[in-house]
């Protein structure tokens, strides 16, 4: 006899859990879809986090907490009479068969790029008008500009090596260089957009995520910054009291360690 299956149990629990809570919490009676959100972007932001600090776990601490968000949703639309939690996960298993016949039918596939594209090819039979559409219109910039990237290339549309895009990466800089020297504000914007957008392909082809590798920048800066506060908070200096060499010489110090 086999033993119950404790992903199964726990996942049952969780389920029973959000049928008592909606019931019985003032709190979370009230909660629409609308109303939760804003707060599903935010722990998706905190589980973000967690994967590049590599704290393992956080980030099942923060799962948790998704999950949780994925579960809430599925009830109040069981509520709406839209569907359940069983056609969500019916929906999502029915799809990853379809977009699977690699693994579930009798197509062959050479490697992972090949996968992509298949991938891309199946959305399209599927009805959508665009390889674009699927993606998300609220996006941040720089993560829209590597799905569009990726998806442009998931149907042949993009450059045969990292050569070229370097190329084009030296080619928008010197655009925006001509128009920073002329002055003109309105085309060193779009310049700067277009530079922007070739250094993330770049990135694409060196096989680096450009929002984790800038997060990351983000994450140094501020640790050596707030070294450079302590050392001056330290010294009894304000930092607008110093020189730039004078913070210099903290930061230097911050590099080091």
């Amino acid at each position: 006899m086999h033993s119950p299956d404790p992903r199964l149990e726990a996942f049952s629990r969780l389920l029973t859990i959000m049928d008592e809570l909606r019931e019985q919490c003032p709190w979370d009676r009230k909660q629409t879809m609308e109303t939760l959100r804003p707060l599903t972007i935010e722990e998706m932001y905190e589980l973000a986090d967690a994967i590049l600090k590599n704290d393992l776990q956080e980030v099942k601490k923060e799962l948790g907490d998704v999950m949780l968000h994925l579960v809430f949703y599925a009830k109040i639309g069981a509520e709406k009479g839209a569907f359940d939690m069983t056609d969500v996960l019916n929906g999502i298993c029915d799809k990853l068969i379809h977009r699977h016949p690699h693994i579930y039918g009798d197509v062959k596939v050479s490697g992972e790029e090949e996968v992509k594209q298949n991938w891309e090819k199946l959305k399209l039979k599927e009805g959508k008008s665009s390889v674009l559409e699927g993606v998300p219109v609220s996006l941040p910039a720089m993560v829209k500009a590597t799905r569009i990237q990726e998806k442009a290339r998931g149907v042949g549309f993009d450059w045969d090596n990292q050569e070229q895009v370097w190329d084009k990466l030296q080619e928008e800089l010197g655009e925006l260089k001509a128009e920073v020297e002329a002055g003109n504000s309105t085309e060193i914007e779009a310049e700067f957009g277009d530079l922007l957008f070739s250094m993330i392909n770049y990135a694409r082809f060196l096989e680096v995520n450009p929002e984790n590798a800038l997060e990351k920048t983000n994450q140094k800066f501020i640790k050596r910054f707030q070294y450079l506060e302590k050392g001056a908070a330290a010294s009894g200096r304000k930092l607008q009291d110093m020189t730039l060499a004078e913070m210099d010489a903290f930061w230097n110090e911050a590099k080091k360690l």
